[in-house]
């Protein structure tokens, strides 16, 4: 299987950390990306299908994401960010970029096509989104309210500040309040 053709499906996986997982894909093994990706699609997937709204959409995001880290699996730097915040970050990045490109004959009342896997139920057990998920509860609602419309509607500083009579600068300080609280939440 070359790189550029990879089908990722699920078989009997190597273990270990995503550090030792990713060095493996570098040798292009195979099992190695199919255990990546069966430890963080779920996220992948439950990101894009809530900016993107629609399940066809978020599954070729998720397709887009591991293709991306078997091509070139050093496109992640460990030291920066844990793989599972670099990919929910991706996932969020490209959604937006697919809710951009789409065209404005594209309606929510389009027929939109289930996918077989169903990730959306399952993420919601994962304990990483339990945990991300009170953590967002527990913010007070004004950095609630402006992260969700940044994160998952999509929107820029400017539009929510025009949404909410306010400036860009109080939205951007709001931004950053709220994801200070989820960086203390999730370091080790």
């Amino acid at each position: 299987m070359t790189r550029e053709t990879a089908t990722i499906k699920a078989s009997p996986q190597p273990t270990g950390d995503d550090a030792f997982l990713l060095a493996l894909i570098q040798s292009g093994d195979e099992q190695a990306i199919s255990a990546l990706y069966n430890r963080h699609a779920k996220l992948v997937y439950s990101i894009a299908l809530r900016v993107l709204s629609d399940p066809t959409s978020a599954d070729d995001v998720v397709h887009e994401i591991f293709m991306q880290i078997w091509r070139n699996p050093d496109g992640f730097t460990q030291a920066r960010a844990s793989l599972g915040g670099w990919l929910a970050v991706l996932a969020r990045n490209r959604s937006i970029d697919a809710l951009h490109r789409r065209r404005p004959a594209n309606t929510t009342d389009d027929i939109a096509l289930t996918s077989p896997a169903n990730f959306a139920s399952d993420a919601e057990g994962d304990s990483f989104m339990e945990r991300a998920h009170s953590v967002i509860e527990q913010l007070p609602s004004e950095q609630r309210k402006t992260l969700e419309m940044a994160f998952f509607d999509g929107l820029n500083h400017t539009e929510i500040a025009e949404m909410n009579g306010e400036t860009p600068d109080v939205v951007k300080t709001r931004i950053r309040k709220a994801l200070l609280s989820l960086r203390e939440e999730f370091q080790p």
